[in-house]
């Protein structure tokens, strides 16, 4: 299993990434607030800072940070419902991830006693969803904190080095970098990786769908997966740039 320059269905090589585009402020209210467009899949990823923290953390002086995530309902190819009555499985496993991820980003002993709330609502799925929240999440979360650094609020050293996540996986024996809908519905393998800018793993998520995959085939996708996350945090750092 080798990883060549074979066109995909979208006409990508096997290691190329789709398009990925960063609108900051695309909301008014949020204290930081980021469109991102990852190929056919766009999330809005929006930061509420909040004042006081949850009961078990009240007096500790440190601060917290927690994730939501939804589907709206067209954002699939068929209506998906609101969950109204109760959050599914997979919602509460990626409103976990997202937060597990981005707890990794910012320092919470030097916060204070605030509430980091991240919104990742997807206008548009076409795979992807959850690494693209974790991405644009970090870059609504940088603007709402270099809001408080600016004032004052809290220490430069509060955000820490950025965070960036990407899919690989294997479809029909092949490793492919950044899997679309179609791919990964077809996948054999498919696995998530959170990194930060210092080369360190956060979150390695990882699937077998149809038969165990091998050692040297999940080396293949890690180095895959490397080289789409610095591509990634290179184009967070460009936005990061224009945006403060």
């Amino acid at each position: 299993m080798t990883t060549n320059p074979t066109t995909r269905s979208d006409g990508r090589r096997t290691d190329q990434l789709r398009p990925i585009a960063f609108t900051p402020d695309y909301t008014h209210y949020a204290e930081g607030s980021v469109l991102i467009t990852w190929g056919e899949t766009i999330v809005l990823c929006n930061l509420t800072i909040q004042e006081g923290v949850p009961g078990w953390m009240v007096g500790h002086g440190s601060g917290w940070l927690t994730a939501e995530y939804a589907l709206l309902p067209r954002s699939t190819h068929t209506r998906t419902p609101r969950e109204i009555h109760g959050l599914k499985g997979r919602t509460q496993e990626i409103r976990r991830l997202v937060g597990r991820a981005l707890r990794m980003a910012v320092d919470l002993t030097l916060l204070g006693e605030r509430t980091l709330l991240l919104d990742c609502d997807v206008l548009q799925a076409d795979g992807g969803t959850r690494v693209a929240s974790i991405t644009g999440g970090y870059l609504a979360l940088a603007l709402g904190l270099h809001k408080l650094i600016a004032a004052g609020a809290i220490p430069a050293e509060s955000l820490r080095p950025p965070i960036a996540a990407v899919s690989v996986g294997i479809v029909q024996q092949q490793p492919l970098l950044d899997l679309n809908y179609q791919e990964d519905s077809q996948a054999a393998v498919d696995v998530n990786i959170v990194k930060n800018s210092k080369g360190e793993y956060i979150e390695v998520q990882g699937t077998a769908e149809g038969q165990p995959f091998s050692p040297a085939a999940l080396q293949q996708m890690l180095r895959l997966a490397d080289q789409g996350i610095e591509t990634i945090l290179a184009l967070q750092n460009e936005a990061l740039q224009t945006m403060l």
